[in-house]
């Protein structure tokens, strides 16, 4: 992912809490959701680079991830925003409305993976 569309130092901590010790795949577009639907990665972070994402200047595009949420979720995966929130998509073009992107391949995956980020977010 974009170092300025991402908060890669925050990535690094939630990883290290989960214990994930892989090197991170840096992937753009729908390309990211396509390697999680066919089970080749477990966890999607994509966390505001500073905390005011609106401050930020840059807001998630729906069409960066509308395609990849329906791909997700018929694997059994899981998407929300770093706060476990359904992306909300009917705000226009962009996600006004959700602050970062986080994906994993389970229910139980996901829990734990919302709770790392609360605890290390910007």
């Amino acid at each position: 992912v974009e170092a300025a569309h991402s908060n890669h130092g925050t990535a690094a901590k939630v990883a290290a809490e989960l214990g994930i010790t892989a090197q991170p795949l840096r992937l753009d577009s729908q390309v990211k959701y396509g390697v999680m639907s066919r089970g080749e990665a477990d966890i999607l972070m994509r966390l505001p680079a500073s905390k005011g994402h609106m401050s930020s200047g840059y807001i998630e595009n729906i069409w960066d991830h509308a395609a990849g949420v329906l791909l997700m979720e018929e694997a059994g995966g899981v998407v929300s925003d770093m706060y476990g929130k359904d992306l909300d998509f009917s705000h226009g073009a962009k996600l006004i409305k959700n602050r970062g992107v986080l994906a994993s391949s389970s229910p139980e995956l996901h829990a734990k993976l919302v709770e790392a980020v609360g605890k290390h977010a910007d």
